[in-house]
């Protein structure tokens, strides 16, 4: 996730706008340590910043999921975003549905810009019409993929292929929902 969007918020945020990211060891490692990193930056946080927690949903309810970060964000003290896109928020929640990789189903001519071979037509089969909605594990079809085009023989390089994808991918394309809120949100703070 950190390479994705490191190479995608170098290309879309305006020059003035900078960013970091602070990634966590797996998804339990975030929900362990969220609590306290949140209140931590309510201490000092300038106005004008903005922090957006990114993860996976993986296998997990979405709500139960969002409900859990929600309470951490609360706890904090921080604004969190709500649906007004006028009101000042400090804090916002984004899961990728189900994993990053679903993000990449979603904007497939990125995909063929960083790998040329893989199938034009992958967005119109069943299973992927809707990105947000593959079964079976989103990391593991994409790398089937790839594979079968060519691409990471000895195994999915997840960083390089977030990388790639990442420097390609536009929100204006995409078909993944998930990803349209990330981009929504963000461009909140920079228009």
């Amino acid at each position: 996730m950190e390479a994705f969007l490191k190479a995608w918020l170098l290309r879309i945020l305006p020059e003035e706008c900078s960013f970091s990211t602070h990634p966590f060891r797996g998804k339990s490692d975030l929900l362990r340590k969220l609590d306290d990193r949140l209140k931590a930056y309510s201490q000092w946080l300038p106005p004008g910043h903005r922090i957006v927690v990114v993860v996976d949903r993986d296998n997990e309810d979405c709500i139960e999921l969002k409900e859990r970060l929600k309470a951490a964000c609360m706890a904090s003290g921080l604004r969190m975003k709500n649906n007004n896109p006028t009101d000042f928020w400090q804090v916002t929640i984004r899961i990728a549905i189900e994993e990053l990789e679903a993000w990449y189903f979603g904007d497939w001519e990125a995909v063929r810009i960083a790998y040329p071979r893989v199938p034009v037509n992958v967005p119109q089969r069943a299973g992927y019409r809707n990105p947000d909605a593959i079964k079976g594990g989103t990391w593991e079809r994409f790398e089937k993929l790839l594979q079968k085009s060519g691409y990471h023989i000895g195994g999915l390089q997840k960083l390089e292929a977030a990388q790639r994808i990442g420097e390609n991918i536009d929100a204006a394309r995409s078909t993944s929902a998930s990803f349209r809120c990330l981009a929504a949100a963000l461009n909140e703070v920079v228009v």
